[in-house]
């Protein structure tokens, strides 16, 4: 017998238990122990009768509720997360299955159909009760950037990647994300130069101890502050405090939003169909991150930004690899087993014994530098590039030899001013020597 047959059923046998009793027929002792319940509950239910009639008389406990979703829609959700979205979280599977499959359920009970379906797991009870911290009131005071590796590429298994991801901590704001082969300085400052470009200069960056942002002597001890890495030194050069992490409760919030992207980009990276590293990147780009800001991100408490403009900051002389070194004999100075031979320079003889400053862009372009001359730019290999448009030639030999003869103007013939020259006297003759 069905919910529906049952329920009618009992309230047609109180609607005639109680009609014998108003009929005289029975006592309301005698009806409540035929209903078997209490006068007082019998006194209720004569009421509601008597106020609605036969309807009144449901249990509406038993009653299919009208709020009731549709079997159908929940069967359709149900196939529509196992054909489509599987593996992917609740919330995550919500907000697509409502942008694009026109679901209007609440989360709660599509997240209760699809436990209860054993396609989703419950998550595990939370650990000791921690105290977190409150964020930075204004927007760009304390950026986070972190690298985690991972196969973001499901077609691609045996190939990992590293996602270099920069977060705003007032605004939880994602900056930056792209994947690299490996957290390296040039990754790093890449991002920076990227996020600094568009937003200005923050006033501190939080991060790990990883090898290229701090130098740490002994493992799990402290940075030592007097030997900067590639990536402190530029830091300091922009005045942007290096903060260190210490422990992985330390940098939360990095933490967690690497868990969101991985349990997000490698699932929408799959349904989009991106085999490819430089697709990804342009998928993180044009749709990832505006997505995760338009979800996740809020307004700061304080409305104020806190980025310092760039004015006339050249990112491209700090943001990259510099080392001194002293040029040799052979006018040769080399950087990491690379030589670059210096052409001539004007002016002299030899470059020999001078202290210059040999820079590596994060494209891999070398320059040598002496002040702020340049004494030759070259490429990855160390080979000799030609000087770009617009540079300032060589002086040659002559100094006069760079002006057109042709257009030199003529000295004009001025007045003709008579000598004033003393006489001179006679001269001595001079006689044979004794």
């Amino acid at each position: 017998m069905s919910l529906a047959a049952a329920a009618v059923e009992r309230a047609m046998k109180r609607q005639e238990v109680i009609m014998r009793a108003l009929s005289g027929s029975l006592t309301w002792i005698q009806a409540a122990e035929i209903l078997d319940m209490d006068l007082r509950s019998l006194r209720r239910w004569r009421a509601r009768f008597e106020a609605g009639g036969a309807v009144a008389l449901y249990d509406r406990r038993q009653l299919p509720s009208p709020r009731r979703a549709p079997a159908l829609e929940v069967q359709r959700i149900l196939r529509l997360y196992r054909e489509r979205f599987t593996g992917w979280n609740v919330r995550h599977f919500y907000r697509f299955a409502r942008r694009d499959h026109a679901v209007r359920l609440s989360y709660s009970f599509v997240r209760l159909a699809l436990q209860e379906a054993g396609l989703v797991r419950k998550g595990r009870a939370r650990g000791r009760h921690r105290r977190r911290r409150e964020p930075r009131a204004c927007f760009g005071e304390l950026l986070h950037l972190d690298g985690s590796r991972h196969a973001w590429l499901r077609r691609r298994p045996d190939d990992q990647q590293t996602l270099i991801a920069v977060l705003d901590d007032a605004t939880k704001r994602l900056l930056y994300a792209q994947l690299w082969p490996a957290e390296s300085t040039v990754a790093v400052m890449t991002a920076l130069r990227a996020v600094f470009a568009c937003e200005g200069l923050p006033v501190a960056l939080y991060t790990d101890r990883a090898g290229w942002a701090f130098h740490t002597p002994r493992a799990g001890g402290g940075v030592d502050r007097t030997r900067p890495t590639q990536v402190g030194r530029a830091l300091a050069q922009l005045g942007i405090e290096h903060i260190p992490s210490y422990c992985p409760q330390g940098r939360g919030r990095s933490e967690r939003l690497n868990r969101t992207v991985q349990g997000r980009l490698i699932n929408e990276l799959v349904l989009a169909g991106i085999t490819t590293v430089s697709a990804a990147n342009r998928y993180l780009t044009e749709q990832f991150i505006p997505d995760y800001n338009a979800e996740f991100a809020h307004p700061p408490a304080d409305p104020t930004p806190a980025f310092v403009p760039l004015h006339d900051v050249d990112l491209d002389a700090i943001l990259c690899h510099l080392e001194e070194r002293t040029v040799g004999r052979d006018n040769v100075v080399v950087l990491d087993d690379l030589a670059l031979q210096i052409p001539k320079q004007p002016g002299r003889r030899t470059c020999a014994g001078v202290r210059v400053t040999v820079r590596r862009d994060v494209s891999g372009e070398h320059s040598v530098w002496h002040g702020p001359r340049c004494w030759g730019r070259f490429d990855a290999l160390g080979r000799l590039l030609a000087p770009t448009r617009g540079a300032r030639p060589a002086r040659p030999k002559n100094a006069r030899a760079h002006l057109a003869q042709d257009r030199r103007s003529r000295r004009r013939p001025g007045p003709t001013i008579p000598s004033r020259t003393r006489p001179r006297s006679p001269r001595l003759p001079i006689g044979p020597r004794a």
